[in-house]
């Protein structure tokens, strides 16, 4: 297998945007590519979740690729839910790996926010069990379920579960690609709405815009793709025996690290995938970042913020930096790189080895992808 790197890399602004999301991946792409300094590459890997509802579009590879103006590039289109962007970062690696391709540009992209927020959600939706969606279960229900169980648990509470959201939000507000560029106080956030008892409003990711972009290459760059990782679990949640911790995750991680020949202690910095606050504790325990009940510890005493030991989503994480779903795998890849080559202005952490980890649907398809600094 060859070894795989990435050339460039490069997203939109993330939030209500009013461009088209074939506009939004095209800014992207040309960003990555420019970057690079490659004019045309040997093929493409689009992500998309659902631009068939969201947008009323198909045969999204061919359109997405018409726009850019590669018609004639061999493309493909990956889907695995929340986790598109890095499910489709894992396709262009494979592409590379077995030397079908020298140069593959990935870009990845959601448009949601024309649509009504309840319409949004049901869309959302559909990638849980079909069973348990019949009797009224939504994606943030779910999380609720996992987060009340997560609590039951451990000593984990309101206060805990906000300061997640407190951190990302300071970080994002160092970020100029970000949805959310304002801090929020732990008190605002345990005062706004609930929305699936216990999590509140601002412990819940926005629905945003947007799209990311990298081009991986045979050729050596500064960056290297060091390990890469797949896991799966059951698609209803009722057939799982532990819902405080995710399987799937666990998983990715192991094929991750083993891929890369070194353990979590090498990692000096994340992107995790906090689409529900609670999700970036459970996450940080799976991916062996921190040892089994000391996700809350770590985060309360500032071991995950940018000056911290392990900084942790320092884009601001989904939370904050938004998750335009097939965008948001990809936007966690383009940061790691912009961090492992010092472009990430006010927010720069030091390290050399990163790491980027991405839930598909309610933690069903998840992707561990670990970056080194050459």
């Amino acid at each position: 297998m060859r070894d795989v790197w990435i050339a460039g890399a490069g997203m939109t602004r993330v939030g209500r945007r009013t461009e088209g999301l074939r506009d939004l991946m095209a800014e992207a792409a040309h960003a990555a590519l420019a970057t690079a300094s490659i004019e045309r590459p040997d093929a493409i890997v689009v992500a998309a979740m659902n631009p068939e509802e969201f947008l009323g579009d198909g045969n999204f590879a061919s359109n997405v690729a018409t726009h850019l103006g590669f018609a004639d590039v061999p493309t493909i289109r990956i889907e695995t839910a929340t986790s598109s962007g890095a499910a489709g970062f894992y396709a262009g690696f494979a592409q590379v790996a077995a030397g079908l391709a020298r140069r593959v540009l990935v870009v990845g992209g959601e448009k949601m926010t024309h649509l009504p927020t309840p319409r949004v959600s049901e869309l959302i939706g559909r990638s849980i069990d079909p069973y348990e969606r019949s009797y009224g279960a939504t994606m943030p229900a779910l999380a609720g379920l996992v987060t009340r169980a997560l609590m039951a648990r451990q000593p984990i509470g309101e206060r805990e579960i906000s300061q997640v959201s407190v951190k990302n939000h300071a970080h994002a507000a160092r970020n100029p690609y970000a949805h959310f560029r304002e801090p929020v106080s732990l008190e605002r956030v345990m005062s706004s709405r609930m929305v699936a008892d216990p999590l509140r409003l601002l412990h819940c990711c926005p629905i945003s815009d947007g799209a990311a972009a990298v081009v991986l290459t045979a050729e050596r760059t500064p960056v290297r793709v060091a390990g890469i990782g797949q896991g799966t679990d059951t698609l209803a949640i009722r057939h799982r025996y532990d819902l405080t911790s995710f399987r799937a995750t666990q998983a990715a991680a192991r094929a991750a690290f083993a891929m890369a020949g070194f353990g979590p202690a090498r990692v000096d910095f994340a992107e995790v995938h906090d689409a529900f606050a609670p999700f970036e504790l459970i996450s940080l325990e799976d991916l062996g970042l921190v040892p089994p009940g000391k996700a809350v510890r770590a985060t309360m005493h500032g071991e995950t913020a940018l000056d911290g030991r392990l900084p942790i989503n320092p884009s601001g994480g989904l939370k904050a930096r938004g998750h335009p779903l097939a965008a948001t795998g990809l936007a966690q890849l383009v940061e790691c790189v912009w961090q492992l080559t010092g472009r990430a202005e006010g927010r720069q952490v030091d390290g050399r080895v990163a790491l980027a980890h991405s839930i598909g649907g309610l933690a069903t398809n998840n992707w561990v992808t670990i970056l080194e600094s050459a």
